[in-house]
């Protein structure tokens, strides 16, 4: 994974890890995602809700992500230039 931008699009390149409730519902334990340069934790989410369908919408309105081992919670959020984003639903049990 190289995390390259993509020069006309304003994309670029991640690496998505999809956890428990989420790796059930994406189909997937982790894919590669062009997603755009200015993302945001929600459209982040949004974009693979749309990718995988009303499962992993469910889900992802319950997720917080971990971007390059930092957490992001808030939708709003950039999500920067990452090269890993992991997708984490609420764990239960402590």
């Amino acid at each position: 994974m190289d995390g390259t931008t993509g020069a006309t699009t304003g994309t670029r390149t991640v690496e998505v890890r999809y956890f428990a409730a989420a790796a059930e519902a994406a189909g997937r334990d982790a894919e590669r995602v062009e997603v755009p340069a200015d993302a945001t934790v929600g459209g982040l989410l949004d974009l693979l809700a749309a990718r995988h369908g009303d499962a992993l919408g469910a889900v992802a309105a319950r997720c917080a992500l971990l971007v390059d081992g930092v957490l992001h919670r808030d939708r709003d959020e950039p999500v920067g230039t990452p090269a890993r984003v992991d997708v984490l639903p609420p764990f239960a049990g402590g």
